[in-house]
């Protein structure tokens, strides 16, 4: 008995030093499986004089198992939107809203539908889809209204191809490795911009990083840029006198024809 007793706790105390051995590493397992890099082709992008848009490449990998999506934001500001209605026929301006922390830029791409990838509530939360950013109205309207200008304000940036009207597609290259393109407009406003990537699985975000990417003028126009800014009185009377001379200029030239 005595026998058989030692070797039945010594099988306990195997099998208990198992489970824990094999719990301590199962968490290491899953953040292993999870694992995501992400990097861009250009991470700053310089406007000079005769920039017609770029495309930047974004590519990545992941060990584990998933789907990808990647949202790229730019720098915010505030912007007014404004109701435009016939009075009299003319089109006059009736109406305005103003919204703080508008995207600048926004994109958003995957490697299937992102209604298919998260509920409508995580898509929200991390403002996943140009419908779900998140922007604060300067004044108090009804949900109706405020929804009318958002939507406004959406197909305005839409119209300047600063977003996309339909979801971006994300490729996979095999397994593990993905890309996507992330097309820049000549008109892209300059500053810091974040371009998150997500991994999907079963309708749970497992793991997420962000890459970094600037835009900035250089050259004549960021000069052209930075004395306007810092010397916006001086900037405007130069502008005057310019436009002065010229109209003297046009004016004499037309009188000797």
């Amino acid at each position: 008995m005595n026998g058989r007793l030692a070797k039945a706790v010594a099988f306990a105390g195997a099998l208990t030093l198992g489970i824990v051995f094999i719990a301590g590493f199962a968490p290491v397992r899953a953040q292993e499986e999870s694992t995501l890099v992400a990097d861009l082709s250009e991470n700053l992008i310089a406007i000079t004089t005769g920039f017609s848009g770029i495309d930047v490449l974004l590519f990545g990998a992941t060990d584990g198992y998933g789907e990808v999506i990647v949202v790229v934001r730019g720098p915010t500001d505030s912007v007014t939107v404004r109701k435009k209605e016939r009075v009299a026929g003319i089109w006059v301006n009736t109406s305005s809203l103003g919204f703080d922390g508008v995207p600048g830029y926004y994109r958003f791409a995957a490697s299937q539908p992102v209604d298919t990838l998260l509920t409508e509530e995580l898509r929200q939360t991390f403002q996943i889809g140009d419908r779900n950013i998140a922007v604060a109205p300067l004044e108090t309207r009804s949900p109706a209204i405020e929804k009318d200008f958002f939507d406004a304000l959406i197909r305005n940036k839409q119209r300047a191809s600063l977003y996309d009207a339909e979801q971006g597609t994300v490729k996979f290259l095999g397994n593990r490795l993905f890309r996507t393109q992330i097309s820049l407009p000549a008109n892209v406003p300059t500053g810091k911009y974040s371009v998150e990537v997500f991994l999907v699985s079963d309708g749970i975000i497992v793991n997420r990083t962000t890459t970094p990417l600037v835009v900035v003028k250089s050259g004549f126009e960021e000069q052209v840029y930075t004395f306007a800014h810092e010397q916006a009185a001086l900037y405007g009377l130069i502008a005057i006198v310019i436009a002065l001379v010229a109209g003297w200029f046009a004016g004499y030239v037309f009188r000797k024809i």
